[in-house]
C-alpha cells in the first residue's frame, strides 16, 4: 500500500502548528508499519528551503483561471528526513517566506491542481490520497468531478480535520480557478453562499477523519457553521487520536534540554532544566512554576490569561513563563506585566523550538485553557517530559488528561473563564505541596505512551477498510 499525504505544513520542514507535527510524524510510523508513504507539499521561502539542495522530478504548467503559471515538482538531493517529501514550487505563488496570509485561495488552489497533475503522471498510483485540512480540501472534490482526474477518482481519499475553524472560504467568481467540471454539480463546492474548501472535502472524501475521538463529537454540535455538514456525514466519520513522535519528543535524548533523563531519575533531571529555566527568567526554583506554551488567540484562551495572571501571580505563590505569539492586543497585556510581577512571571513572544523543549522538562505544570482543542500535542508532550497538564476539558483534552480528583493524574476545568483557571491553579499549587503525590504523578505519567504506533495503526486499517471495500 502506497499513501500520498497532501499537506500546507510538515515538521521539520514548515511548521505553524499542530499539522506540521502530524505530517511530519504520521508517514514516518506508517513506514515502519510498511506502508509505503509520502508526503507533498508547497516549497516555501525559509531556511529548510536555503539549506538545501533539491533537484527537479518533474516540471509542467497548470491553468489558474486566467493564469498560467510554470511549476515543479521537487524533491531533497540527499535524503535529510525519515520520510520521502515532494514539494511544488510554484515561484510567484508559493515561494514565501511565510505559510499562510489574508488571501491563500490561489496558492492553496494551484497547490493542489500540481499536486493533482503530477499524480496523473505518475505510473505506480498512490493506494490512498490523505489530504490534511482546508488547504487541501479540494482535491476530494476535483478527484470526484473534474474531468482531467477521471483516472484518479477509484482511488480512496480521506480528509482529516485538524481544525474546523479555519476552512477556506472565497466567493463564486473564482470557480474557474479550478479544471473543467459538470457546473450542474457546483452545489458540492458550495456552503452557505460561498466556496468552502473544507465542506466541499467533507462532502466528497471517501472517509473523514478529526484529530480525537471528542473533538469529533463536538463538530456535530458546533463546527463554526459546518456542524449540521458534519452531522449529516457522520456515518463517514471518525475520530483518530493523534500520537506525537516519541524519538523527537524523548527527554533521555532530547538534545535541546539542559540534562537528559527518564523517569528513573526524573528527580535531578527535572530540577537541573528547572534550576536553568529559572535562572534564564528571573524565578525562584523553589516555587511550582507554570508555563503556557502556544498562539496567543482566543482559540488557545490566550486573552484570559492577563485578567489570571494578574490574580495569581501578587499572592507569590507560583511563577509563570509565557512563550507565544499571535494577537497583538494580548501580546502586548503580557508585556506590559513583566515589569509589574518580575521574580514571579516572565514572557517570551514568539516561538524557539529549543526553548519549547527546555520548558517541556523544565516546568512542573503547563496550561492550556483551550477555548477549541481538537487534539491538542502540548499536553501529551508535557506528559512525556513529566510535567502536569493543567487543562480545560475539551476536544483531545478531555481525551487525554485525566483529573486528580478522578482518580487521573492532571488538572481540568469545564470553562474557558478566569475563575475556572484560577481555580484550577490553585488546586494544583496546593497538590505540588504534597511532596509524595506530586512525585509519584510525574514520574507515572512518563510512563503513558502516546506515541504514534496506535494511531498509525488505525489509520492504516481505515485505509485498508477502503481498499477492501
Amino acid at each position: 500500500m502506497n499513501v500520498i499525504h497532501v499537506s500546507a505544513e510538515c515538521y521539520p520542514i514548515a511548521k505553524v502548528g499542530g499539522l506540521g507535527d502530524v505530517v511530519g510524524s504520521l508517514p514516518k510510523y506508517q513506514q515502519e508499519s510498511e506502508v509505503g508513504a509520502k508526503v507533498i507539499m508547497p516549497f516555501y521561502d525559509n531556511k529548510f528551503s536555503s539549506t538545501h539542495k533539491f533537484k527537479s522530478v518533474y516540471e509542467s504548467e497548470l491553468v489558474l483561471g486566467q493564469d498560467i503559471h510554470a511549476y515543479k515538482i521537487l524533491k531533497l538531493k540527499k535524503d535529510v528526513l525519515d520520510i520521502e517529501v515532494l514539494f511544488v514550487d510554484i515561484p510567484k505563488l508559493l515561494f514565501k517566506d511565510f505559510v499562510y496570509s489574508e488571501d491563500d485561495t490561489a496558492r492553496f488552489t494551484a497547490f493542489q491542481i500540481a499536486a493533482m497533475d503530477w499524480l496523473l503522471t505518475l505510473k505506480e498510483k498512490p493506494s490512498i490520497i490523505h489530504c490534511h485540512d482546508h488547504h487541501t480540501g479540494l482535491i476530494p472534490f476535483m478527484a470526484q468531478e473534474c474531468f482531467k482526474y477521471e483516472s484518479l477518482n477509484q482511488i480512496p481519499v480521506i480528509l482529516t480535520i485538524h481544525n474546523a475553524q479555519y476552512q477556506g472560504w472565497f466567493s463564486h467568481d473564482k470557480v474557474h480557478y479550478l479544471p473543467a467540471f459538470d457546473i450542474s454539480n457546483n452545489g458540492l463546492l458550495d456552503w452557505d453562499g460561498m466556496i468552502n474548501p473544507l465542506a466541499a472535502g467533507i462532502k466528497c472524501a471517501w472517509r473523514v477523519t478529526t484529530v480525537s475521538p471528542s473533538y469529533m463529537k463536538e463538530l456535530q454540535q458546533a463546527a463554526n457553521g459546518l456542524e449540521g455538514l458534519l452531522d449529516h456525514e457522520k456515518e463517514k466519520c471518525v475520530g483518530i487520536l493523534n500520537g506525537i513522535d516519541s524519538e523527537v519528543w524523548n527527554p533521555e535524548t532530547d538534545e535541546f534540554i539542559i540534562k537528559n533523563y527518564s523517569a528513573k531519575n526524573i528527580q535531578s533531571g527535572k530540577t537541573a532544566n528547572k534550576k536553568w529555566l529559572c535562572k534564564e527568567f528571573g524565578f525562584s526554583a523553589s516555587k511550582p512554576l507554570f508555563a503556557f506554551i502556544g498562539r496567543l488567540v482566543y482559540e488557545k484562551g490566550a486573552e484570559l490569561l492577563p485578567e489570571v495572571l494578574e490574580e495569581i501571580l501578587p499572592k507569590k505563590e507560583c511563577s509563570i513563563l509565557i512563550l507565544g505569539s499571535g494577537n497583538p492586543e494580548v501580546e502586548s497585556a503580557l508585556e506590559n506585566l513583566k515589569k509589574k510581577h518580575k521574580g514571579v512571571y516572565n514572557v517570551f513572544i514568539g516561538y524557539d523550538e529549543k526553548l519549547s523543549h527546555l520548558i517541556y522538562s523544565g516546568t512542573d505544570f503547563l496550561l492550556m485553557p483551550s477555548r477549541v482543542e481538537p487534539c491538542g500535542l502540548n499536553q501529551l508532550y508535557s506528559l512525556r517530559y513529566g510535567t502536569i497538564p493543567v487543562v480545560r476539558s475539551i476536544g483531545g483534552l478531555k481525551d487525554t488528561v485525566i483529573d486528580i480528583e478522578d482518580g487521573g493524574f492532571g488538572f481540568s476545568h469545564s470553562e474557558a473563564s478566569e475563575n475556572d483557571i484560577l481555580q484550577t491553579i490553585t488546586r494544583a499549587i496546593e497538590f505540588y505541596k504534597d511532596v509524595p503525590k506530586f512525585k509519584k504523578t510525574r514520574k507515572y505519567i512518563m510512563s503513558i505512551d502516546h506515541s504514534w504506533d496506535v494511531s498509525a495503526q488505525q489509520y492504516i486499517d481505515l485505509y485498508n477498510s477502503l481498499k477492501s471495500g
